[in-house]
Protein backbone atom coordinates (compact mmCIF):
# COMPACT_ATOMS: atom_id res chain seq x y z
CA UNK A 1 0.00 0.00 0.00
CA UNK A 2 1.41 3.15 -1.06
CA UNK A 3 0.75 6.79 0.92
CA UNK A 4 0.87 10.85 0.33
CA UNK A 5 3.29 12.87 -0.55
CA UNK A 6 4.13 16.39 -0.65
CA UNK A 7 2.49 16.71 -3.89
CA UNK A 8 -0.29 15.02 -3.25
CA UNK A 9 -0.68 12.46 -6.24
CA UNK A 10 1.40 9.83 -5.53
CA UNK A 11 -1.11 7.09 -5.36
CA UNK A 12 -3.63 8.87 -7.82
CA UNK A 13 -4.36 7.23 -10.97
CA UNK A 14 -4.80 10.18 -13.39
CA UNK A 15 -1.80 12.16 -12.55
CA UNK A 16 1.84 11.50 -12.14
CA UNK A 17 3.54 12.63 -9.02
CA UNK A 18 6.49 15.09 -9.16
CA UNK A 19 8.37 13.52 -5.85
CA UNK A 20 10.85 11.42 -5.51
CA UNK A 21 11.82 8.51 -3.03
CA UNK A 22 13.73 10.63 -0.67
CA UNK A 23 11.29 13.93 -0.74
CA UNK A 24 7.90 11.26 -0.29
CA UNK A 25 10.14 9.06 2.98
CA UNK A 26 10.61 12.86 4.61
CA UNK A 27 7.11 13.58 3.84
CA UNK A 28 5.66 10.41 6.01
CA UNK A 29 8.67 11.00 8.40
CA UNK A 30 6.98 13.79 9.68
CA UNK A 31 4.28 12.06 11.23
CA UNK A 32 6.53 10.26 14.13
CA UNK A 33 5.97 6.99 15.35
CA UNK A 34 4.81 7.91 18.31
CA UNK A 35 2.31 10.31 17.32
CA UNK A 36 0.86 7.63 14.97
CA UNK A 37 0.84 4.99 17.36
CA UNK A 38 -1.67 7.12 18.96
CA UNK A 39 -4.35 7.54 16.23
CA UNK A 40 -6.20 4.38 16.21
CA UNK A 41 -7.23 4.28 12.31
CA UNK A 42 -5.20 5.75 9.47
CA UNK A 43 -5.94 4.60 5.73
CA UNK A 44 -5.38 5.74 2.57
CA UNK A 45 -8.08 7.40 0.78
CA UNK A 46 -7.53 7.13 -2.84
CA UNK A 47 -9.36 9.74 -5.48
CA UNK A 48 -13.05 8.84 -6.39
CA UNK A 49 -14.86 9.22 -9.26
CA UNK A 50 -17.88 11.32 -9.57
CA UNK A 51 -19.62 8.15 -11.38
CA UNK A 52 -18.83 6.25 -7.47
CA UNK A 53 -19.25 8.88 -5.53
CA UNK A 54 -23.39 9.68 -6.63
CA UNK A 55 -24.31 5.81 -7.51
CA UNK A 56 -26.46 5.04 -4.63
CA UNK A 57 -27.04 1.30 -5.87
CA UNK A 58 -25.58 -1.26 -3.25
CA UNK A 59 -24.96 0.90 -0.39
CA UNK A 60 -26.24 0.30 3.19
CA UNK A 61 -28.89 3.01 4.21
CA UNK A 62 -28.00 5.39 6.71
CA UNK A 63 -30.69 4.70 8.80
CA UNK A 64 -29.03 1.10 9.02
CA UNK A 65 -25.71 2.17 9.76
CA UNK A 66 -26.93 4.19 12.54
CA UNK A 67 -28.58 0.84 13.95
CA UNK A 68 -25.82 -0.83 13.95
CA UNK A 69 -23.32 2.31 15.74
CA UNK A 70 -26.25 2.51 18.24
CA UNK A 71 -26.45 -1.21 18.75
CA UNK A 72 -22.52 -1.38 19.05
CA UNK A 73 -22.63 1.22 21.22
CA UNK A 74 -25.34 -0.35 23.78
CA UNK A 75 -23.15 -3.47 24.02
CA UNK A 76 -20.37 -1.65 24.52
CA UNK A 77 -21.97 0.40 27.64
CA UNK A 78 -23.51 -2.86 28.97
CA UNK A 79 -19.73 -4.89 28.50
CA UNK A 80 -18.33 -2.12 30.31
CA UNK A 81 -20.75 -1.36 32.97
CA UNK A 82 -18.55 -2.03 36.02
CA UNK A 83 -15.38 -0.91 34.71
CA UNK A 84 -15.81 3.02 34.47
CA UNK A 85 -15.39 2.81 31.07
CA UNK A 86 -18.05 3.27 28.35
CA UNK A 87 -16.42 2.70 25.02
CA UNK A 88 -13.94 0.08 23.58
CA UNK A 89 -11.30 3.21 22.53
CA UNK A 90 -10.93 4.04 26.49
CA UNK A 91 -10.21 0.25 27.22
CA UNK A 92 -6.74 -0.05 29.07
CA UNK A 93 -4.26 -3.04 29.00
CA UNK A 94 -6.55 -4.66 31.61
CA UNK A 95 -9.46 -4.32 30.04
CA UNK A 96 -8.05 -5.32 26.45
CA UNK A 97 -6.97 -8.59 28.22
CA UNK A 98 -10.34 -9.36 29.70
CA UNK A 99 -12.44 -8.58 26.55
CA UNK A 100 -10.49 -9.21 23.32
CA UNK A 101 -9.67 -12.96 23.60
CA UNK A 102 -8.65 -14.41 20.18
CA UNK A 103 -9.03 -17.87 19.25
CA UNK A 104 -5.92 -19.64 17.92
CA UNK A 105 -6.67 -18.50 13.98
CA UNK A 106 -7.41 -15.10 15.41
CA UNK A 107 -3.61 -15.11 17.16
CA UNK A 108 -1.87 -16.68 14.48
CA UNK A 109 -2.73 -13.70 12.00
CA UNK A 110 -2.10 -10.77 14.55
CA UNK A 111 1.45 -12.33 15.27
CA UNK A 112 2.01 -12.37 11.87
CA UNK A 113 1.09 -8.99 11.03
CA UNK A 114 2.81 -7.69 13.64
CA UNK A 115 6.54 -9.73 13.11
CA UNK A 116 5.76 -8.49 9.26
CA UNK A 117 4.54 -5.20 9.66
CA UNK A 118 7.33 -4.83 12.31
CA UNK A 119 4.22 -3.26 14.56
CA UNK A 120 4.87 -1.84 17.88
CA UNK A 121 3.23 -2.26 21.36
CA UNK A 122 1.10 0.16 21.31
CA UNK A 123 -0.30 -0.17 17.42
CA UNK A 124 -0.74 -4.02 19.02
CA UNK A 125 -3.51 -2.36 21.54
CA UNK A 126 -5.04 -0.19 18.73
CA UNK A 127 -6.04 -3.59 16.25
CA UNK A 128 -7.50 -5.54 19.22
CA UNK A 129 -9.71 -2.43 20.22
CA UNK A 130 -10.58 -1.85 16.40
CA UNK A 131 -11.06 -5.42 16.28
CA UNK A 132 -13.60 -5.68 18.90
CA UNK A 133 -15.14 -2.48 17.30
CA UNK A 134 -15.93 -3.79 14.38
CA UNK A 135 -16.68 -7.27 15.76
CA UNK A 136 -19.73 -5.45 18.33
CA UNK A 137 -20.72 -3.47 14.73
CA UNK A 138 -20.87 -6.74 13.05
CA UNK A 139 -23.16 -8.42 16.20
CA UNK A 140 -20.28 -10.78 17.25
CA UNK A 141 -19.51 -11.34 20.55
CA UNK A 142 -16.18 -13.18 19.53
CA UNK A 143 -13.59 -11.49 17.86
CA UNK A 144 -12.68 -13.66 14.49
CA UNK A 145 -9.54 -13.54 12.24
CA UNK A 146 -11.61 -11.37 9.81
CA UNK A 147 -12.23 -8.69 12.47
CA UNK A 148 -8.18 -8.72 13.04
CA UNK A 149 -7.57 -8.93 9.19
CA UNK A 150 -9.95 -5.60 8.60
CA UNK A 151 -8.25 -3.95 12.17
CA UNK A 152 -4.55 -4.05 10.29
CA UNK A 153 -5.79 -2.89 7.49
CA UNK A 154 -6.42 0.51 9.17
CA UNK A 155 -2.93 0.74 10.35
CA UNK A 156 -1.96 1.74 6.98
CA UNK A 157 1.06 4.90 8.45
CA UNK A 158 3.02 1.65 10.02
CA UNK A 159 3.34 0.01 6.92
CA UNK A 160 5.63 2.30 5.11
CA UNK A 161 5.64 4.14 2.16
CA UNK A 162 6.69 1.00 -0.19
CA UNK A 163 4.71 -1.78 1.55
Amino acid sequence: MHHGCPCGYFTDPKKACRCNTTKIANYLGKISGPLSDRIDIHIELPAIKYKELSDTKGSEPSIAIKARVENARALQRTRFKSDGIFYNAQMRTKHIKKYCMLDDESKELLKMAMTELGLSARAYDKILKVSRTIADLAGSEAILAEHISEAVQYRSLDRGPYA
